[in-house]
Parts: C-alpha cells; sequence; structure tokens
C-alpha cells in the first residue's frame, strides 16, 4: 500500500526521495566548505576537507531513511481523532500495520535516493567504500525498526494528553544531534563522545557514514547492531506497556 502510494503521487515523491535530502547536502557541504577556509593544518579531528564533503554527501540520505516523523503524525492523529476503532478489529496490530507502511516507503525511496551520492562519490571522487555500503545500510534499516518503535511510544501518550505533535519536534530535534547527522559525533569532546557513539541513536547516521567513509571500522557497526537491540527491547517493552494502559483508559466514539 506504501509503495503504490508513493508512486501514484509522483511529484511528491520525487521531492520526498530526492529534492529534500539534496537540498540539505548542499547545505551542508557550503557550511564545512566555509569552515575549512579557516582551519589550520587543512584537517579537523585529523580528517581532510574531502572526508567531510563525504560525510555530509551521505550523511544527508541516511538521515532521510532513519526518519519516521510522518507516520509518528498519522498514528497520533488516528488515536486523538478516534479512526483507531477500526484498525483495533483488524487482524493485525496497530504497531505492525504503521510499521509496514513505513517500510514499504523507505524501500520504495532508498534506491532512487542513493543514487544522488553514489553518483557524486564517484564523480568527485570523495572517500567512501563501496563495499561497505550493503553493511551500512542495513544497520539503518535496523535503527529504523527502533525509530518506528519510539514513535509507536510517543504515539501511545495521545491515549493520556492532548498535542503530541510537541512531542515529535522535540524529538527530532534530539536526533538531529544524538544520530550525528548535524556534525560527526567523534568531534565531541569527551567523555560526551564516547557516550553519544554508544548510544542506539548513532546508528542512525554517525556510524554507517562513519564506516562508509572510512572513519571507523566494522567493530563500530557490530556495536551499532547490539546497542540498537537493546533500545528495541526496552523501548518495545515501554510501548507495549503503555498501550495496554491506554486502551484501558480509552473510550472509542467512532470515527
Amino acid at each position: 500500500m506504501a509503495i503504490s502510494a508513493n508512486v501514484e503521487y509522483r511529484l511528491n515523491y520525487v521531492i520526498d526521495a530526492v529534492v529534500q535530502p539534496s537540498m540539505t547536502a548542499v547545505i551542508e557541504l557550503l557550511l564545512w566548505l566555509a569552515l575549512f577556509q579557516g582551519a589550520a593544518g587543512g584537517t579537523i579531528g585529523g580528517f581532510t576537507l574531502p572526508y567531510y564533503l563525504s560525510y555530509a554527501l551521505w550523511g544527508a540520505f541516511f538521515a532521510r531513511i532513519a526518519s519516521s516523523w510522518m507516520y509518528e503524525f498519522r498514528m497520533i492523529e488516528e488515536i486523538e481523532s478516534g479512526s483507531v476503532n477500526g484498525l483495533l478489529v483488524r487482524p493485525f496490530s496497530f504497531y505492525e500495520y504503521y510499521f509496514s507502511q513505513l517500510m514499504g516507503y523507505k524501500f520504495i525511496t532508498t534506491f532512487v535516493s542513493f543514487l544522488i551520492p553514489l553518483g557524486a562519490t564517484l564523480l568527485l571522487d570523495w572517500p567512501a567504500q563501496m563495499d561497505r555500503l550493503p553493511l551500512a545500510t542495513l544497520l539503518v534499516f535496523y535503527y529504523l525498526i527502533l525509530v518506528h518503535s519510539i514513535s509507536f511510544l510517543v504515539s501511545c501518550c495521545a491515549f493520556f494528553w492532548n498535542r503530541i505533535h510537541s512531542f515529535t519536534v522535540a524529538k527530532n530535534l534530539a536526533f538531529w544531534i544524538l544520530t550525528g547527522e548535524l556534525v560527526p559525533l567523534d568531534l565531541m569532546p569527551e567523555p560526551y563522545r564516547g557516550w553519544v557513539i554508544n548510544l542506539p541513536f548513532a546508528s542512525g547516521v554517525y556510524v554507517p557514514v562513519a564506516y562508509l567513509t572510512g572513519r571507523a571500522e566494522v567493530s563500530m557497526v557490530w556495536n551499532g547492531f547490539l546497542s540498537v537491540t537493546v533500545g528495541l527491547i526496552a523501548v518495545n517493552a515501554a510501548g507495549a506497556l503503555l498501550w495496554k494502559k491506554g486502551l484501558r483508559s480509552y473510550v472509542g466514539t467512532g470515527a
């Protein structure tokens, strides 16, 4: 359903899969170019400009995969409006329905999106080891499961409070920093650098992009899988508890 919907609305598909991440990448590339104009020795954190340009380019597209705010808004709206009633009687859960929608959408957009950083990297000869791309992409999609679980947890708050959309905005701003989309996490001072890199959120951008561009080795990727697994267990346990509690206090009014 998600695949057919995105193919049907072609303009929205092109803007979401190509235009938006491309504009983000261009802005970040310009920022790194400006920073390196004043960098002493031509390096920042031990890496030269091409490494940061490659990181910014790939980071913008990986970050686009590792986001689900659009479906999170839909989940919140379902609960606030009462239309969640229609999903409660179906043979699959509320979580599974939106998870399948999210994954279908991501699969259909990822292939087209990756053509841009792949082509730019090969054309400009920026650092990127293409043999590492499958494992890096697999980690991002595994992290996407955690992102959806967090979205489910946030949407369950709509059983108890109004205007939960502000939670989504605050969460997205935090992820912008914690994933490494804003700046590579290895530029943070210690001890914060080690803490943030070991959090599961780093697996959304920093870990896969650092591995792809040669800033990190495969051991960091396996650590990313482990931290995401721990996060999944904790978030899904909290989400299941909040969902059950919410259903007990929920009074359906029809939709």
